[in-house]
């Protein structure tokens, strides 16, 4: 059963995914249909589940359900991943390509491929300030209070060089 996504609570589950390209205004239409169906639809071995979505930076989809109510199982779960391609087969967003990092700059969201993080690092494409999406989150709150954070601040901190006094010899 659909409920609007600032009715949940900060509990509430939620998984992230962002597109392999910015929204059209015509993509909205075609996500708003198929994902107000969806969650409406959805439940988990015949129980509805109090499920939501929303989108946003024109990128991202975010799909939450309060576990409270009644928790989704696998088959469940799976069954988002049906209509992820669903959204694929109407508008060719890709929502199931994870080897992108997002990044925030000048308002706009550039992307970097994981295989290229470490070079765009040395390159001074990004930092350690480089604001960045936190797609990892779990919950509706942590979504809320921690959606762009500084890149330092999360795992791509293993493609950070370390600190001068941490490579001085003892």
């Amino acid at each position: 059963m659909f409920i609007e996504f600032d009715q949940l609570p900060d509990h509430a589950r939620v998984w992230i995914y962002m597109a392999n390209r910015q929204f059209s205004a015509e993509d909205h239409s075609v996500l708003h249909s198929i994902l107000r169906a969806f969650t409406s639809e959805w439940a988990a071995h015949g129980v509805p589940l109090r499920a939501s979505y929303t989108l946003a930076e024109d990128r991202f989809l975010i799909l939450a359900v309060d576990e409270s109510h009644h928790s989704p199982s696998g088959c469940s779960i799976d069954s988002s991943v049906g209509a992820l391609r669903q959204i694929q087969e109407a508008t060719g967003l890709d929502f199931l390509d994870r080897t992108g990092v997002p990044f925030e700059s000048s308002g706009r969201i550039n992307v970097i491929r994981l295989e290229e993080l470490k070079q765009k690092y040395r390159d001074g494409v990004w930092d350690s300030q480089s604001l960045t999406f936190n797609t990892l989150a779990k919950t509706v709150g942590e979504f809320r209070s921690s959606w762009k954070v500084p890149a330092g601040t999360t795992w791509l901190k293993r493609y950070l060089d370390p600190r001068p006094t941490d490579s001085v010899a003892r």
